[in-house]
């Protein structure tokens, strides 16, 4: 997420499952407002992290998971400081880093280097006195669009096939009483027919995006910035001057420097680097999904999987931190199950 961002999230998405260190708490310790921190800005919200952390006094050892294989009934996972630990249970809450997608008719489009995703493109200084062209056209793509402005591109570009949705607050508490309720019913989601998922999916889908937030309206809406609705790239080709000249299916060309590809997420669980290989073949995936018990665990005991990587067992919803708390709470029954079972 790049410097000056903000969430789609409210004040109400809080971390704790005993909505005790809440985020209207930690205004509270501010001396702060609801209506004066939302929209929440990424920097407001970290804060808020390092504080809901030295509250609960979490134990964080900083390191990155290099790899993760089954050692006798656990699990042995090795860090990039060089140290290793067992683990009787091992908890993979990655979010969205080791997914995104760009369709393959557009990378065989665009020439490698003259392009990257926005999951890869959050230091908008890179881009001062640049011009850009982002495809797709959803918040993202629509977000991306102000910040790189803001940072001094030169001109902007956004092409997207669809027409350009409308600016408007989006309304997500119907996704709080969704969670909530898979909380007190984990198997719920699974249980509804194809229909009613396919009708919650594109409920949620056109919330978050058939809507571009308000606050977008005035930061895109300049003479450096040209929209091309109902466009997309047919062709590229590097210019003499080391530029790309970038084609859309309405005739236009623009000449541009680097292409940010908006064009989301997809899950494949065998992209994330530090599974074992081993593990991976014995890992049941559908869809590119892991496939989960009512408790977010694999079919391998002891791994579980949340966030993003939940969304086809358990909703969409958990793709977003409205959703952290029931994945807690959920994964923490199963755990002290387990323990007293063992004990």
């Amino acid at each position: 997420m790049p410097e000056g961002m903000f969430l789609r999230s409210g004040c109400d998405w809080h971390l704790d499952v005993a909505n005790e260190h809440t985020m209207e708490a930690f205004l509270k310790e501010c001396g702060l407002s609801v209506t004066e921190v939302e929209p929440i800005a990424l920097d407001f919200y970290l804060r808020y992290v390092r504080w809901f952390i030295n509250q609960i006094n979490l134990p964080i050892h900083p390191a990155y998971v290099t790899e993760v294989q089954q050692k006798n009934e656990g699990y042995l996972v090795t860090l990039d400081d060089g140290k290793s630990l067992e683990a009787q249970n091992v908890v993979v809450a990655v979010g969205f880093q080791y997914f995104p997608f760009t369709p393959p008719e557009l990378t065989q489009l665009l020439p490698q280097g003259y392009y990257s995703h926005t999951c890869h493109s959050i230091d908008m200084a890179a881009y001062t006195r640049k011009r850009v062209l982002i495809v797709g056209g959803r918040q993202s793509a629509f977000e991306w669009t102000a910040l790189l402005r803001e940072k001094g591109a030169t001109h902007v570009h956004v092409s997207y096939r669809h027409e350009t949705p409308k600016f408007a607050e989006a309304h997500w508490g119907w996704v709080m009483d969704v969670v909530t309720t898979i909380g007190e019913q984990p198997t719920w989601f699974r249980a509804l027919s194809p229909e009613a998922k396919e009708e919650y999916r594109y409920r949620l889908w056109a919330e978050g995006r058939l809507k571009l937030e308000p606050w977008l309206d005035d930061r895109i809406h300049h003479d450096n910035v040209t929209l091309h609705p109902r466009t997309q790239v047919v062709g590229a080709a590097i210019t003499s001057q080391n530029s790309l000249e970038v084609a859309l299916s309405s005739g236009e060309k623009l000449e541009v420097d680097h292409v940010i590809t908006a064009t989301g997420y997809k899950v494949e669980t065998h992209q994330l680097p530090f599974l074992h290989p081993t593990l991976l073949a014995s890992l049941q995936c559908s869809n590119g999904f892991p496939c989960l018990d009512p408790h977010f665990q694999s079919n391998l005991p002891g791994l579980y999987f949340t966030s993003f990587m939940a969304g086809q067992d358990f909703g969409p919803f958990f793709g977003f931190t409205i959703a952290v708390r029931t994945s807690a709470q959920l994964i923490a029954q199963n755990l002290l199950k387990s323990d007293v079972l063992v004990n």
